[in-house]
């Protein structure tokens, strides 16, 4: 039977730390500390130091401040607001053409962002007002926008498959390439998300917009270009092989510099904020890895995800419900724990007995930060609610939290098809051999 009585005072501690508003980092390493203090014995804290020593001197991670930084110097710019101008002038023919824009504008986002809030923050700031002039719902425009933003963490390069392939020992790069085609599948799930809405609701959206001459479409394509081979040198280099996932990032951050340069968007007061952005969330994640592969230690050295793999893989019931119930618990603490601490807590705790049922790691990897994405849309904890709620003035958090709860349903019905047809994310993986 699964003892509880270390594990309870952990997650109890924990929970009291995150409701007090601590942050995750923090808030690891004090509830991991006073548990090995008490059940192990004071020499386990040592290893807290070794894994601060090990994560920041770690090559891996050296990919993290790349990717931050990539996404920093084109947040610095007007990309944002062009990938959304040309997208809905290309889309402009069709029902929900500004909403569907929104979808696209962020998928093109996230593919050189790499953080869901980011993402909503950087699009959501130009469309939402501009959904909203047009005659859209403002709950369809921020639950587009907040939906739409979670692509950042799924669409690679992703932070979170960064932390998820750390915590798991799995490779980010086959993590990377396996995040292409549920983030390909989200956005069309999304899309028709929005037509049935409007369908269902015409009054949700104004009528068509008229149609614009062809020489325009083309012109809005101009600052696209170079995001575009940016995306391409990047995974690209991945996918061929000729680069490793941190090689690919230092041609991202160097190539989003040069197009920020370019751009014109390089003042010296921006560089200061991009740097000073890019010491401080690196900071920030090298600390939530090395606290959180310290609870990891904690939880292991106390036996707990021995004992519930053993627990879980013993029970008398298919493969398929066990993955359906591990699914129904994200879901659940999504509502109230935000996506960085699902990774650094409940991903250790349940990954050895996903292992043992036989699961593909990489595919879980895309499961569970499919669910994170899930939670960020979710409240009373969505954080992609509140950023919209920050950038978006005089929105209303009803509007904001009814727009979320319409996306949902498509995201939970991606976890279904990743669940039934699995080569979704791991055909790429496969192919090159990862």
């Amino acid at each position: 039977m699964l003892d509880t009585s270390s594990f309870l005072p952990f997650f109890v501690l924990l929970l009291i730390l995150l409701a007090t508003g601590t942050p995750v980092a923090v808030a690891t390493a004090l509830a991991g500390a006073l548990v090995a203090v008490v059940f192990i014995g004071t020499g386990a804290l040592s290893q807290l130091g070794v894994l601060l020593f090990a994560q920041a001197s770690n090559f891996v991670l050296l990919m993290v401040p790349l990717f931050i930084l990539m996404g920093e110097a084109l947040g610095a710019t007007r990309i944002g607001r062009d990938l959304f101008t040309a997208a809905q002038i290309w889309l402009r023919f069709i029902p929900g053409a500004l909403p569907i824009g929104t979808i696209f504008s962020c998928a093109g986002f996230a593919a050189v962002c790499g953080s869901s809030p980011v993402t909503a923050a950087t699009i959501g700031s130009v469309a939402v007002p501009e959904m909203i002039r047009k005659g859209y719902a403002a709950r369809l425009a921020f639950g587009v926008t907040a939906a739409g933003g979670t692509l950042g963490i799924m669409i690679p390069p992703s932070i979170s498959f960064i932390l998820y392939g750390i915590i798991t020992e799995t490779s980010i790069g086959a993590l990377f390439m396996a995040g292409i085609g549920p983030g390909i599948m989200l956005v069309a799930l999304l899309s028709l998300t929005v037509f049935f809405l409007i369908w269902r609701n015409p009054e949700l959206a104004p009528a068509r917009s008229a149609a614009i001459d062809t020489s325009e479409r083309w012109t809005s394509l101009r600052s696209v270009i170079p995001v575009t081979l940016l995306v391409v040198a990047v995974l690209g280099s991945i996918y061929t092989g000729i680069a490793t996932a941190t090689e690919a990032a230092a041609v991202g951050a160097t190539g989003a510099l040069l197009i920020a340069f370019l751009l014109g968007s390089l003042k010296r007061e921006v560089m200061h904020r991009i740097l000073d952005n890019t010491a401080r969330t690196t900071a920030m994640f090298v600390l939530l890895v090395a606290t959180g592969l310290f609870s990891a230690f904690v939880l292991s050295r106390l036996g707990i995800p021995q004992a519930t793999a053993q627990a879980i893989t013993g029970l008398d019931v298919p493969p398929w419900v066990v993955m359906l119930a591990i699914n129904g618990l994200l879901l659940l603490l999504g509502m109230f724990l935000d996506p960085m601490s699902i990774l650094v807590i409940v991903v250790p705790v349940i990954f050895p007995a996903v292992v043992k049922l036989g699961y593909d790691p990489v595919w879980f990897g895309v499961i569970v930060t499919l669910q994170i994405e899930i939670a960020a849309i979710s409240p009373p904890v969505g954080f992609n609610l509140f950023v919209l709620r920050t950038v978006v003035p005089n929105a209303r958090m009803a509007d904001i939290i009814r727009g979320g709860l319409m996306f949902i349903a498509p995201m939970l019905l991606g976890i279904v098809f990743l669940m039934i047809y699995p080569d979704i994310a791991l055909l790429l993986p496969r192919m090159m051999g990862l």
